[in-house]
């Protein structure tokens, strides 16, 4: 199921840099607390998201930013935003 609402999306993005900036290379599989609307949230379950790039350069990309730091891979990030997909798991 593909992710289209901008507030988790938002949330997506920062945790893609995050987890790339960490591993020093693009990660194509990320984790996060699941979205609850009401209830009793457990902190040790996550919901598994794919991240699909749909350009290999913007791939190349966006690798040779990590090394620049967070605020250029958050802008490189930004920049592609419209090439960059997530698919919940």
């Amino acid at each position: 199921m593909k992710v289209t609402d901008p507030e988790r999306l938002e949330m997506l993005f920062e945790r893609f840099c995050d987890v790339c900036l960490v591993e020093k290379e693009v990660w194509l599989e990320i984790f996060m607390p699941p979205q609850v609307e009401k209830g009793l949230i457990m902190t040790n379950v996550m919901e598994k998201y794919e991240v699909v790039i749909d350009d290999e350069e913007i791939e190349e990309t966006l690798d040779a930013n990590i090394p620049l730091g967070k605020a250029a891979l958050k802008a490189a990030v930004r920049e592609y935003k419209d090439h960059i997909s997530f698919m919940k798991k």
